[in-house]
């Protein structure tokens, strides 16, 4: 059986393009060297039956060889199919034991004892009593309580909905690569039949009333009805006010939730009590439902309220003028946030948790979008008085993320402007011979002289090439070259073009910090703000900024990288500093030893997506990330990013 750290190790290799150093492996999983050779040998024993092999390169690192396809595809079959992830068994990080206190006292009706906690879980009493403060704060989340009675142990407290929202995370394994964990596994009285035919239910009710939901949707309404069965069973019920009740029977997916609940109850020859049918009227409410339309129809922004498109306008005008990303009117954009959002704030309303599978691939291949959907999340929590999470974050960050896509899709070659003042001869000489050198990247759209550049509709612009100095403060990356266009000036101009050009203005000598013996997160916070507050780059209530975005949700991306930034702009210039560190800390719940500290000018109008692009691809590289966390010198630190 692979042990969590070795399907990190065979993850890691399966996924990297050249070998990965035995250090690499050790930070990932927050072990020595020692340990993680140990790990790598273990595993090396287990899939050299199955057709594969792990190669030792001297001087590299390791690498996975393949020599069966077929072979070590079964291989990865049986360990996905057959082997329950370990933290399930034996957690052996305390996410995993805090995660594992939560599902036995959700699943107990009585008293659980501490030393019984310790005894499942192969740990001492007072790690579980360290385990607890956390399991406490995460508790309060969903506004329940761990009681604890002297010679009795310890129960959960709450009102039943927060108690089943919280049974919803935590009893169906949800962190597993393959998805949900058989429900039958956790709960003893539900059978894998049983949740087949609940399934069957809600899939012909929403075909009926001509409903469209999701897969995730269907399997998240599966869950919560399973739950409510077993609770009703066990003599625990929804309580929910007379006038909520009421509201809630006034909506159209009341009509589809009495019709399921029928259904279940004559599966299952139980009563469900009519706060039960609202409560499962609550989740179609906060699912993303749409009656489907006819072929004649066309979605169009007349189909969401005038509310929420008021919010909508709010979030993207925020967002467009932190980030000038161009999409502010994109009209697919305001349509899909529109059909998300009137779910999502019903979500809110009552308090209700959802997952959001895809929330770290988001984050990592997409962190332009993730602070995009940040900001937009705080637009909502002002207009709504309620507070969304990472998961809704998430999903709002995918909508954003595919209108980047679609606009850089649409954009072709980059849109260039030639400024020069040395006569109409010149400037034609340089229109020419820029046309002929990058037809394929560059659209001369014009020529003007700097004195009218003013005049001109610079965000129609994605370069300026120009034969004279250009104000620093303009709000178009300026490629500067020579009235007679030579071979460096060609260089220049295919380098900004390849996004290599700007690497040493985004990562400057003076603000590169490599190698510090640094051993939390908040002392490399604390170390950047005053390295930066006595160059005179920032206030002296910078740090404050910083914390305000971490408390939304850490910016550890993962691979080993943290890319801090304030919650809103409050630097004069925008620049990135760098700091990597001898050994990793831990950023929310991720190993960091790569940190880049983002400040973006304030009241920015400069196009930064070369600098996310920048940033994404080394967030996503771990060979990369391997080669600028040993670099000891600037000079090695820019190389390897060339």
């Amino acid at each position: 059986m692979l042990t969590l750290r070795m399907r990190m190790i065979l993850k890691k290799m399966m996924i990297a393009d050249a070998p990965v150093t035995g250090a690499f492996l050790a930070d990932l999983n927050n072990v020595t060297s020692r340990t993680t050779r140990g790990d790598i040998k273990k595993l090396d024993d287990q899939i050299q039956g199955y057709g594969a092999k792990i190669e030792t390169i001297m001087g590299k690192g390791y690498k996975l060889a393949i020599l069966d396809e077929t072979r070590f595809r079964d291989f990865l079959h049986r360990i996905a199919y057959h082997e329950l992830p370990i933290g399930i068994m034996h957690p052996q990080t305390p996410e995993e034991r805090e995660t594992e206190i939560i599902r036995r006292l959700l699943v107990s009706n009585d008293y659980v004892k501490l030393e019984q906690l310790a005894d499942e879980l192969f740990v001492s009493k007072s790690t579980v009593q360290n385990d607890l403060k956390q399991v406490k704060r995460i508790l309060q989340r969903y506004s329940i309580h761990l009681k604890s009675r002297p010679n009795y142990g310890l129960r959960l407290e709450g009102e039943e909905l927060k108690i089943r929202f919280c049974m919803a995370e935590y009893i169906v394994e949800r962190n597993d690569d393959r998805g949900e964990q058989p429900m039958e596994k956790f709960i003893d009285s539900i059978e894998k039949e049983d949740v087949e035919s609940i399934s069957q239910v809600i899939i012909r009710q929403i075909r009926n009333y001509h409903i469209s939901m999701s897969d995730i949707a269907i399997q998240n309404l599966v869950v919560h009805i399973a739950i409510a069965f077993q609770r009703i069973r066990s003599g625990n019920h929804i309580t929910l006010q007379s006038s909520e009740v009421k509201q809630i029977r006034t909506q159209y997916e009341y009509q589809v939730a009495a019709r399921i609940v029928k259904k279940v109850e004559q599966h299952f020859q139980v009563a469900f009590p009519l706060e039960e049918t609202a409560y499962i009227a609550i989740h179609l409410l906060g699912t993303k439902m749409l009656s489907e339309p006819n072929k004649a129809e066309v979605l169009d922004e007349h189909m969401i309220s005038e509310n929420i498109l008021a919010i909508i306008r709010k979030m993207l005008h925020k967002v467009e003028g932190e980030y000038n990303l161009g999409i502010e009117h994109d009209k697919e954009l305001i349509i899909a946030l529109g059909l998300h959002l009137k779910p999502a704030i019903n979500r809110y309303k009552y308090g209700m948790n959802i997952r959001n599978p895809l929330l770290e691939e988001i984050k990592r291949k997409y962190p332009l979008a993730f602070e995009a959907g940040i900001l937009a999340g705080l637009v909502i929590e002002e207009e709504t008085g309620s507070e969304i999470d990472e998961n809704e974050i998430g999903y709002i960050a995918l909508h954003i993320g595919a209108a980047i896509e679609r606009k850089n899709f649409h954009t072709g070659p980059k849109r260039c402007l030639i400024v020069c003042a040395s006569g109409f001869g010149t400037a034609q000489l340089i229109y020419y011979k820029v046309k002929t050198e990058f037809k394929q990247t560059l659209d001369v759209v014009g020529i003007t002289e700097r004195y009218k550049l003013h005049e001109y509709p610079l965000h129609e612009i994605d370069v300026i090439i120009s034969s004279v100095p250009i104000a620093s403060n303009i709000s178009v990356p300026v490629v500067e070259v020579s009235a007679i266009l030579g071979s460096s000036d060609l260089e220049r101009i295919e380098q900004f073009i390849n996004n290599q050009g700007r690497i040493t203005t985004y990562f400057q000598k003076h603000l590169m910090f490599l190698r510090e013996d640094l051993v939390t997160k908040d002392e490399v916070l604390e170390f950047l703000y005053h390295q930066l507050f006595q160059l005179g780059m920032v206030q002296g209530d910078f740090l404050n900024y910083i914390y305000q975005r971490e408390k939304i949700a850490p910016t550890s991306y993962g691979n080993l990288v943290a890319i801090p930034h304030p919650i809103t702009p409050q630097t004069n210039e925008t620049f990135l500093t760098v700091c990597t560190l001898k050994k990793p800390v831990l950023w929310g719940t991720k190993p960091v030893q790569f940190i880049c500290l983002l400040n973006v000018k304030k009241d920015s109008k400069e196009d930064l997506q070369q600098m996310y692009e920048l940033l994404g691809s080394i967030v996503n590289s771990e060979i990369t990330v391997q080669q600028l966390i040993k670099s000891t010198t600037y000079q090695a630190f820019i190389q390897e990013l060339q």
